[in-house]
Order: C-alpha cells, then sequence, then structure tokens
C-alpha cells in the first residue's frame, strides 16, 4: 500500500492534534465518584463515564501516575470536552486544569458540601451543553502523519509470532517514513529477547534509557524474592497455545515493531512522545492496563492482535484486534476485525496481511466501530505502582 499521499478524516482539537473519536467523557477522579458520573452519564446520552477503583489515599510518584493517567486520557485527541467529578473541588481542579491546558471545553464538581443529588444535576447540566457542542463538531481530511498508532498484544500462541504479530511489523514499517507516531511496550514480554530491542534503539542515550527501563522491572522480580515468573509469563493460555517460555513469547512479541523501524525514544508510564517515530512505553503485560497508558500518553488508533482470543477494548482507543489462529477466527470471530489466517495457509503475505490492517485503520479512524466497541467492551484499569497509605 503505498500510502505516501494517504490520509483520514479526523477532528482537529484546538491544539492541534487530531482525534478519531469525540466523546464527551465523565470523569471520576476516584472511587467515592463513580456513581455520579455515571448518573450524569445515564442522564445525558451521548456521554461517556470511565469508573475505576483508585484515587484515594494515593501518595508520590503513584498518585503522580494516577494523576497523569486522568489527566492523558482526558487530554486524549479523542476526548471533545470532559466533565471532572471528585469527592474533594481541590483535586477535581487539578486534574480539570490540566486538561483545560488543551484548549478543549471541561468543567470540574466536588461532591463534598454538595452531596449527591446536587452534584448530579449540577454536572448533568453541563454536560448537555457540552454534547450539544460536541454534535455539531464536524471531521476534515488529515495526512497519515497526524495518526498516533499504538500496539500491543494479548494471548498469545505459536501463530502470534508467525502472523498476527508481524502483520503489526509490515504496517508500523510502512507508516514509520511518513512520520506516524507509534508505541510498543510490554516491559516484561521482551524477557529474553530484551538485546535485540536494545540494538533497535536509534540512540547510544535511547539505548540507555530502554535498558534502565528494563532492569527496572528486573530488580522488582528479584525484590519479591523470585525469579520464577511461570504463574504470570508465558500465561496459561500461551502455554495451551503452544508457547513454552517467556524467551519464545518475547521473540514473537518483537516482531510487532517491524524490520526497519528504529525505537527513536523511550517512555516512563507518564510521559507522552514529543516527537514522529516509534517510542517504547514502559508499561504492564496486562491487556487492559498497557492499553489504558497508551490512551493516556495521547495515541488514538490501537493495534492489537491476539493468538488465543482476547476481548478487551477501551473506553476512548478504538482497538483493532487481527488473530492469524484460524480456530479463534473461527469460534470468536465477533471479537477479530481483520482475519490474517490465511497467513499461515500461504494465501496470504505479510505484506498484503499488513495492508489488510491498514485499510482497517483507515476505516476505524474514519469512524467505523471495532468489534470491542460495538460490544460494548470499555475496560480502564489504572496502573498501581505500589499500595495506599
Amino acid at each position: 500500500m503505498d500510502l505516501t499521499k494517504a490520509s483520514f478524516w479526523g477532528y482537529k482539537r484546538e491544539n492541534g492534534r487530531i482525534g478519531v473519536r469525540n466523546h464527551v467523557l465523565i470523569l471520576p477522579v476516584d472511587d467515592l465518584s463513580n456513581a455520579a458520573a455515571e448518573a450524569v452519564a445515564n442522564n445525558i446520552k451521548g456521554t461517556l463515564a470511565i469508573p475505576h477503583p483508585y484515587g484515594r489515599l494515593q501518595f508520590g510518584a503513584d498518585l503522580e501516575l494516577h494523576f497523569h493517567t486522568l489527566i492523558g486520557t482526558g487530554s486524549n485527541p479523542n476526548v471533545a470536552a470532559v466533565v471532572v467529578i471528585c469527592i474533594e473541588d481541590q483535586w477535581a481542579k487539578k486534574v480539570a486544569d490540566a486538561i483545560a491546558a488543551t484548549g478543549k471545553p471541561v468543567a470540574f464538581f466536588g461532591i463534598e458540601q454538595h452531596g449527591d443529588h446536587d452534584t448530579i444535576m449540577r454536572a448533568s447540566k453541563k454536560a448537555k451543553e457540552f454534547v450539544q457542542w460536541a454534535s455539531e463538531l464536524r471531521r476534515e481530511e488529515r495526512p497519515i502523519k497526524d495518526l498516533w498508532v499504538s500496539t500491543k498484544c494479548g494471548e498469545s500462541d505459536t501463530t502470534s509470532g508467525c502472523g498476527a504479530n508481524p502483520t503489526v511489523g509490515n504496517a508500523f514499517d510502512k507508516m514509520y517514513d511518513h512520520g506516524v507516531t507509534m508505541c510498543f511496550g510490554e516491559t516484561t514480554e521482551l524477557t529474553g529477547g530484551e538485546h535485540l530491542v536494545a540494538e533497535r534503539c536509534r540512540t547510544p542515550e535511547v539505548r540507555k534509557k530502554f535498558q534502565f527501563m528494563f532492569d527496572r522491572y528486573q530488580a522488582v522480580v528479584e525484590a519479591h524474592k523470585t525469579s520464577d515468573l511461570r504463574d504470570s509469563q508465558p500465561t496459561k493460555g500461551n502455554i495451551a497455545g503452544g508457547l513454552t517460555t517467556i524467551e519464545e513469547k518475547a521473540l514473537g512479541n518483537i516482531q510487532k515493531i517491524g524490520r526497519k523501524c528504529l525505537i527513536d525514544g523511550v517512555l516512563d508510564k507518564h510521559e507522552t512522545p514529543t516527537g514522529p517515530g516509534l517510542w517504547f512505553l514502559d508499561s504492564s503485560s496486562a491487556a487492559a492496563e498497557m492499553v489504558t497508558l497508551c490512551g493516556a500518553a495521547g495515541y488514538t488508533v490501537h493495534f492489537f492482535p491476539t493468538g488465543q482470543g482476547n476481548v478487551i477494548g477501551n473506553p476512548i482507543l478504538p482497538v483493532i484486534k487481527l488473530c492469524a489462529n484460524p480456530r479463534t477466527v473461527r469460534t470468536m470471530s465477533e471479537h477479530i476485525d481483520v482475519d490474517v489466517s490465511g497467513m499461515l495457509r500461504k494465501e496470504m503475505s505479510p505484506d498484503q496481511a499488513g495492508d489488510a490492517l491498514l485499510e482497517c485503520m483507515f476505516r476505524t479512524a474514519n469512524g467505523r466501530l471495532t468489534a470491542a466497541e460495538a460490544l460494548g467492551h470499555r475496560e480502564f484499569v489504572l496502573t498501581r505502582l505500589y499500595e495506599s497509605a
């Protein structure tokens, strides 16, 4: 596929970023605000609440990551406007002010000294204004370089490293020279293949930062006095699918970054890319956590190759699932957006598979719902660094 003149239709936000969705978000800062946020979303059709279980008595780096994830989610260009709700005014204002710095409409409400009824009434009035305003926004044609595309694999098996993951790599290779901002991560799933990733880093500085992120993960494993990850890596699903070691899983995982892409930068969990190219995001291998961090980092489309089958979605980030396992495509067809099982039957070349994924990406960016969106999958999981106080 020639991407030289490729374009898509997206929403231009106040800060110049381009979104492919137009959500009005009802964002609870803490778990105590979930009920109010969901009530507002129930009152005002066309809005979206994203409840979560955290936000109380967190501190230090863990609290900062919490704020970053919520602020990044609200700031994502797939979001048109945000209503922030918190038990405390101060934290609601902190999140709202940071999102407002992007220029998008934001309002915040505290529950203390008001109660649920008054808060829900006031927030619903503002949400109604936002959703009517957002409904008049129109898409405009944009070049492919305005897309930010992230990737993560899930429930991998032997077909992942042979088919679905290389398909992502093929698509990434094709987009790399056209200024697309791309991302991969899953630090734990690079174990045994981390040296191959290090060799792809563009500069010694990038390589040093990547190695720091990987070594930090290793230190966490050692701090828990274990070097045995067999209960989590590979997962039971991975083993059932024929992967016997974390090294095998890592070699398949790395296929997603293609053959010619270089790693242009490394992001900690709370960081956002500063330019185009391929970025490594230090992140969990848990599907919902990783995709949530990608959304908070500003990515607007996500590639999710799966082998055994995974149902993951996200509230604001459309998740495109692709699969090369013919059994999974047959038994879980409602979850699969791109069938690349023809690669294993030699009926589809890697280049054709990559083009099929890119075609689905453009259709998704132009407004087509992914399988996960149509099925109502909105998994939103915050990454925690340590326990609350």
